[in-house]
């Protein structure tokens, strides 16, 4: 699936650490051409469907991330994505993507957490999702087997993840196509 020249991430975490700050960040740095397959986007807007063992989002997630490969696109997957339900779709993803692949989780203290969500821009959601959603959702170090993810912890800034990422992926090495 994709082609050498291809770029996958995936970027994963607890609620409110950061990842679609960062998805967002990768792709405003490195411009068109990249996908974001957001995990919140197909499960919650497209399916409103809950987050359940063998639920349909996950096979759109894998479909939807291959779909963009194959045609040319780099894509960052993000979401909670809990290695339990979804390891099994990104380990097919990351074994049968052709080009350069890079995994990451979020490794994020339960306060930060608190302290980013309270940061979030929308005031709906903020009431909708209180401290005790964050905690039933907060799994520590969720880690996909295989050492297959790059740990980045609390104290890389937004700016200084984004870079590695793109340093890590040579994103910054390629220039966008303009679609």
């Amino acid at each position: 699936m994709g082609t050498e020249e291809t770029r996958l991430v995936v970027l994963r975490g607890n609620s409110a650490s950061g990842k679609s700050s960062i998805a967002a960040g990768v792709r405003e740095k490195f411009g068109r051409n990249l996908a974001v397959v957001g995990q919140d986007n197909l499960r919650r807007t497209v399916l409103r469907e809950r987050d359940r063992p063998g639920a349909a989002n996950i096979g759109l997630i894998g479909s939807v991330a291959r779909y963009a490969l194959d045609h040319g696109f780099h894509v960052v997957v993000e979401g909670i994505l809990y290695a339990d339900r979804y390891g099994d779709m990104l380990q097919d993803l990351v074994r049968e993507h052709r080009g350069v692949t890079r995994c990451y989780y979020l490794d994020i203290p339960f306060e930060e957490t608190l302290a980013r969500h309270a940061t979030k821009p929308d005031p709906q959601y903020l009431a909708q999702v209180t401290e005790q959603h964050l905690r039933d959702w907060f799994r520590e170090r969720d880690l996909l087997p295989g050492g297959m993810e790059s740990v980045i912890d609390a104290a890389s800034t937004l700016d200084e993840t984004v870079q590695r990422i793109l340093r890590d992926t040579g994103l910054d090495q390629v220039s966008p196509v303009d679609r």
